[in-house]
């Protein structure tokens, strides 16, 4: 995990201090009476470090690929669940007819 799960904690923290910033500059302009026109550049500032922290996070805390083996039997898109009783092939989807030139009544 290194050193990406602590960024990434830091970076979600940076958000969450960027959106209790913005609600409170919305509370402070509704008490002055002025129009909220978008929040501060220093707002909009942490934004983006906090939006840099949690993509390095996200790239760095999963790890490593693992290779696909093609003839693992695990990895087999063709096989079916084990239980079938669930497999529904009767539904309301064949109400709807499959003939194009069926014209609707007015």
């Amino acid at each position: 995990m290194g050193l990406g799960f602590p960024i990434g904690v830091v970076g979600v923290l940076i958000l969450g201090h960027a959106a209790y910033s913005t609600i409170q500059y919305r509370g402070l302009l509704k008490i002055m009476e002025e129009e909220f026109s978008g929040p501060p550049l220093v707002v909009v500032a942490e934004l983006l470090v906090a939006l840099v922290l949690c993509f390095w996070a996200a790239l760095s805390v999963p790890g490593k690929f693992l290779s696909i083996h093609p003839d693992s039997e695990e990895n087999r898109i063709i096989a079916l669940p084990e239980n079938l009783d669930f497999m529904i092939f009767n539904h309301r989807g064949r109400a709807f007819s499959s003939q194009p030139d069926l014209k609707l009544k007015h």
